[in-house]
């Protein structure tokens, strides 16, 4: 059994790098059909991203009716069903010898969780064993505490026989409401704004892949 019984982690921009590669280009391609006079670069879709969050850039800064998020979602789809983002370098190889050694991988992230597994059986060879992604009602997505509480629940495992592994806030928010340790991915952010909050306000901050390695015991 490897030294921590469960790792979960955050997937966009955490495991794989899809922001740049997938999230921030379909944005892009919905706002020249929505809103044409939004050309935002990566460093103010990050931020915009991380505060207020994406529901409130649709609901809040750009206005969108349910008709416009709709069509937003449909390009948004459009390309993550025709691209698999990159893992970053290192985690691929991290999270089989995680799995060899017994260690339960969990996922709770905004993606899908058809893309999830997806990439990760391309890029692994394998699935993480729960996901928790944007399919679930809004209620239960991060930052609410369902996905924790409901592996923990599952596997009969305490707070502190977990970890949390995210970019952004509501992976933080979600550990920190159910006393997990958290550890931010600064590997996935170069965002100085974002990367100083989450180092400030995290158990373990790491700059690369490599430091997540004696955190699991590896």
């Amino acid at each position: 059994m490897a030294c921590l019984p469960c790792l979960v982690l955050d997937h966009d921009d955490t495991v794989v790098a899809s922001t740049p590669t997938i999230h921030y280009p379909a944005f892009l391609d919905a706002m020249k059909l929505l809103r044409p006079e939004v050309n935002w670069s990566l460093q103010e879709y990050v931020l915009y991203n991380f505060e207020p969050g994406f529901e409130a850039i649709c609901r809040d800064i750009l206005h969108l009716t349910d008709e416009e998020m709709e069509l937003e979602g449909q390009v948004w789809r459009k390309w993550t069903r025709t691209h698999v983002p990159p893992m970053f370098p290192g985690m691929a190889e991290l999270l089989r010898r995680y799995r060899e050694a017994g260690g339960i991988l969990c996922v709770a992230s905004h993606s899908s969780e058809e893309m999830i597994r997806r990439d990760y059986r391309v890029h692994c060879g394998f699935e993480p064993e729960l996901v928790f992604g944007w399919d679930l009602p809004p209620q239960k997505r991060k930052p609410a505490p369902y996905a924790l509480e409901e592996i923990m629940r599952h596997y009969g495992l305490a707070p502190d026989q977990l970890l949390m592994v995210d970019d952004l806030k509501p992976g933080w928010q979600m550990a920190q409401s159910c006393g997990v340790p958290f550890a931010f991915a600064g590997w996935g952010c170069e965002v100085e704004p974002v990367r100083d909050f989450m180092k400030k306000h995290s158990t373990h901050p790491l700059d690369t892949v490599a430091q997540l390695a004696p955190l699991l015991g590896l």
